[in-house]
C-alpha cells in the first residue's frame, strides 16, 4: 500500500476542522486539491474515510477512516521526529568522538568543549584517550596527535610545541640554555615511550646525553621531583603551562638552544562524510590552538 504523509495530514486536517473547506483553508490547498488527495488516499486503502453528508455539515470519520487515521498519526510524529533530527544533526547537534593525550586533554580541549557547549548544548561529546605508540583514527570522529597515525586520515596542523627545560629556582640565569650543557646532567623524565624515545635522540643531535635518574609518569609528578631537587626535566609547553610553571617559585624555566620542537596536528578519516559537529569542532580546535601558539 502506497500512502504519501502529505494524504495523512490532509486527512488530519479534514477531521480536526470538520469540512474539507476548512482544511484546505488551513493547509492552503484548494479544496478541489483536498478532494483529490482524500480520493486517492482511499483508493490506496480499499474504502471510504470519510462519510459526506454534503452540504455545510460536518463530514463523519468511517470506521477504516478512524484505523488509517490512529496509525497515519504514529506515522506523521515519526516522520516529524525524523525531520527535527535531521534539522538538529545539520545545525551541529549530535555525538561526537575525539581522540586525544594528557597535554591536549588538559588544556586544549577544556576551551574547545566549553565553545562547543555554548554553541550546541545538546551535543553528546565522547573523549578517549590514545595509545601514544599506537594511535589509530578507528571509529573516532577527530584525533589530536604529535605524530604519524595509523589509516588513512587528512590533518591540519596546530602549532609547533617547544620543549622547555624546568630546574630548581636559581640553577641557570633567565635566557636560554645550550643543550650542550645538559650533557651527563641528572634528568628527571618519562618511561622510555616513542615520544620520550624522541626526545631523548633530539637531545643526543644537539650534544647531549642527559643522565636520567628517575623516571615517572605524569608531568605533575615529574615537576614535583625537580622541586625535591632530584633533577632537570625538558618538558613541552603545553604541560607547563596547564601545570602552572611559570608561577612556581621553586622552578625555573628556560628556552632550549636548540630547541626541540613537535608538530601537534588534529586528524580526520579521509574518505568518510563528516558532521557538521565535527566540522565546527575541528574550526574551533583551530581558533584556539591559533591563541594557544600566540601566547607561546
Amino acid at each position: 500500500m502506497d500512502v504519501e504523509l502529505r494524504y495523512l495530514r490532509t486527512m488530519t486536517a479534514i477531521a480536526e476542522e470538520g469540512t474539507f473547506g476548512q482544511a484546505a483553508a488551513r493547509l492552503g490547498y484548494t479544496q478541489s486539491s483536498v478532494s483529490q488527495q482524500i480520493a486517492t488516499l482511499e483508493k490506496a486503502v480499499g474504502g471510504a474515510v470519510f462519510d459526506r453528508p454534503g452540504g455545510p455539515r460536518p463530514v463523519r470519520i468511517t470506521p477504516l477512516g478512524e484505523v488509517v487515521l490512529a496509525h497515519g498519526g504514529e506515522l506523521l510524529a515519526k516522520a516529524a521526529a525524523l525531520t527535527d533530527a535531521v534539522d538538529r544533526f545539520r545545525a551541529g547537534h549530535g555525538r561526537i568522538d575525539i581522540g586525544t593525550f594528557q597535554g591536549v586533554t588538559n588544556l586544549i580541549l577544556p576551551a574547545v568543549i566549553r565553545r562547543l557547549l555554548d554553541e550546541h548544548p545538546g551535543c553528546d561529546i565522547r573523549l578517549s584517550e590514545v595509545d601514544p605508540g599506537d594511535p589509530r583514527i578507528g571509529n573516532l570522529d577527530l584525533l589530536f596527535h604529535d605524530g604519524p597515525v595509523d589509516g588513512d586520515t587528512e590533518h591540519v596542523t596546530l602549532f609547533d610545541e617547544q620543549y622547555l627545560l624546568v630546574t630548581g629556582a636559581g640553577a641557570f640565569p633567565d635566557g636560554p640554555v645550550r643543550v650542550r650543557l645538559l650533557d651527563d646532567a641528572p634528568m628527571v623524565a618519562w618511561p622510555s615511550t616513542p615520544h620520550q624515545r624522541w626526545l631523548e635522540r633530539a637531545l643526543a643531535r644537539a650534544g647531549a646525553q642527559p643522565r636520567f635518574v628517575f623516571r615517572t609518569t605524569g608531568h605533575e609528578t615529574i615537576l614535583s621531583m625537580v622541586r625535591a631537587g632530584i633533577g632537570w626535566a625538558v618538558l613541552p609547553w603545553l604541560a607547563l603551562h596547564g601545570a602552572g610553571a611559570w608561577s612556581d617559585d621553586q622552578l625555573g624555566i628556560h628556552p632550549l638552544k636548540p630547541a626541540p620542537s613537535r608538530e601537534l596536528s588534529l586528524h580526520w578519516p579521509a574518505g568518510r562524510t563528516e558532521s557538521p559537529l565535527a566540522v565546527r569542532t575541528r574550526e574551533i580546535a583551530v581558533d584556539v590552538a591559533g591563541e594557544l601558539a600566540e601566547r607561546m
